[in-house]
């Protein structure tokens, strides 16, 4: 079956104005990875291999942002597909979210025709259930985060249905939300103003939780953790990074990462001449003012 885009990802959270107060952080994140008190990585720092061994130089290569998709626990790494790229039919022994962030990519059921997510895109693949993926970009590069460990690819005929359901956003039906909605927000509404579309979890409960954060062109401001693990991939746009300690200003292009745990801020410039946007997974409140 043809799955089908999620038109309004955020509706039920535009409908709550999403006071969120501080709560006990629910980290979901490797035990063996737990974030330093700030890590950044850009793409060209990436240690890149095979997605998946047993396919060669035919498979996509793969570089981990943070923990270790191989081993058990959550982790966040970036695949590149070459332009035509196309796989057989497979499945995942683990549910995974995706975010593209260059190019052009498909994934959806083997019969299903192409629906081409451009950048900036979300889908999800729940474990068990049988998909291709493809690319068709001169270039494409994705976020891949799982939430437990390790990420396998097995054949098509192991197929189950753990109860999930797949989705694919296109970044025109994001609902993006304010300061008037979002207390995490803490800056004056206006052009300069950041917005949030929330993606996944449970943010009122202050449990693991994903979102998109929009930066509007000449966006400067503090990022806070507030003592819970941060972990931020950008994904469209130039962001200039430096902590409040006083550190050097570095420029984070597209599939950069940055992370923290603790109370630590993080300094953010849209370094960008348009909107920049910073995909962010917290286990509990962060802030932005």
């Amino acid at each position: 079956m043809t799955r089908k885009v999620l038109l309004s990802i955020a509706t039920a959270f535009s409908a709550t104005a999403l006071a969120c107060p501080p709560a006990v952080a629910r980290d979901a994140d490797s035990p063996t990875e737990a974030p330093s008190a700030a890590k950044v990585m850009v793409p060209e720092n990436v240690q890149w291999g095979p997605l998946n061994a047993a396919r060669g130089d035919a498979s996509p290569r793969a570089g981990n942002l943070w923990g270790d998709r191989t081993m058990q626990g959550a982790s966040g790494f970036l695949i590149r597909f070459e332009e035509g790229f196309s796989s057989p039919p497979h499945i995942h022994n683990i549910t995974y979210r995706g975010l593209v962030i260059e190019g052009l990519v498909h994934n959806d059921d083997p019969a299903a025709a192409k629906m081409w997510l451009p950048a900036g895109s979300f889908w999800t693949q729940p474990a068990g259930e049988c998909h291709i993926t493809a690319a068709r970009g001169v270039a494409n590069l994705a976020y891949i985060e799982i939430d437990d460990g390790p990420y396998l690819v097995r054949p098509s005929d192991e197929a189950f249905d753990n109860g999930q359901r797949p989705i694919n956003v296109h970044p025109s039906n994001f609902v993006w939300l304010d300061a008037a909605d979002v207390e995490w927000l803490q800056m004056a509404q206006g052009p300069n103003a950041p917005q949030m579309a929330f993606l996944w979890g449970d943010p009122q409960q202050g449990e693991a939780c994903g979102a998109l954060l929009k930066l509007p062109a000449g966006f400067s401001g503090a990022l806070r953790g507030n003592a819970s693990p941060l972990r931020a991939v950008v994904i469209k746009g130039a962001i200039g990074h430096r902590l409040a300690d006083g550190s050097e200003v570095q420029t984070l292009p597209p599939g950069s990462y940055f992370g923290s745990s603790g109370e630590t801020i993080h300094r953010i410039t849209n370094m960008s001449d348009g909107d920049a946007i910073v995909y962010i997974r917290s286990s509990g409140p962060f802030t932005i003012d």
